[in-house]
């Protein structure tokens, strides 16, 4: 059976950005390597996000990072981009339709919006979430308020130098 799996970096204090959106903090971080990214990445099949965390994305680079992975974009508004579908649809019914078209793992890069929704359906099978050892003090957090109750099983931690990754799923 596929899996919905969270990969996400956050600060010490769970902050997924800057307040302004900012993501310099996590290019200071000392890795080692790719930090596991690579592996993880041929792991999933599609890859789903929420609308700010698209823009984010496309002010960061000039290409698209994703760009041989079917990729949606939560947004009630339509946009032009090749590279992702837009949709406005259920989280309920995307995820498990990803599964099945696209034949594997589906990656819910983020934000902090996206995992709450998934969360409130209990949509998320794995989290990978590598901790970057710096405080910023408020921020854009993982885990909004009103996110609901979940409990996990941590399955595995490892360190890439300074990044500590934890392994979670869901109980």
């Amino acid at each position: 059976m596929h899996k919905n799996k969270l990969y996400i970096a956050i600060s010490l204090d769970g902050m997924i950005a800057k307040e302004d959106d900012s993501l310099e903090w996590l290019e200071a971080a000392e890795g080692l390597g790719d930090n596991g990214y690579q592996a993880f990445y041929d792991s999933i099949s599609s890859v789903v996000m929420g609308n700010r965390t698209y823009r984010k994305v496309m002010e960061m680079t000039d290409d698209f990072p994703y760009p041989d992975r079917p990729s949606y974009v939560l947004s009630r508004t339509q946009q032009e981009d090749p590279n992702v579908t837009f949709t406005s649809g259920s989280l309920k019914t995307l995820l498990p339709e990803l599964q099945k078209k696209h034949n594997g793992d589906v990656w819910i890069v983020g934000g902090g919006e996206l995992v709450k929704h998934c969360l409130e359906h209990q949509l998320i099978d794995e989290f990978q979430i590598a901790i970057i050892p710096v405080v910023l003090g408020s921020g854009i957090p993982l885990f909004p308020k009103g996110t609901a109750f979940t409990e996990l099983k941590l399955t595995k931690v490892e360190q890439f130098n300074q990044i500590t990754m934890l392994h979670y799923m869901k109980k």
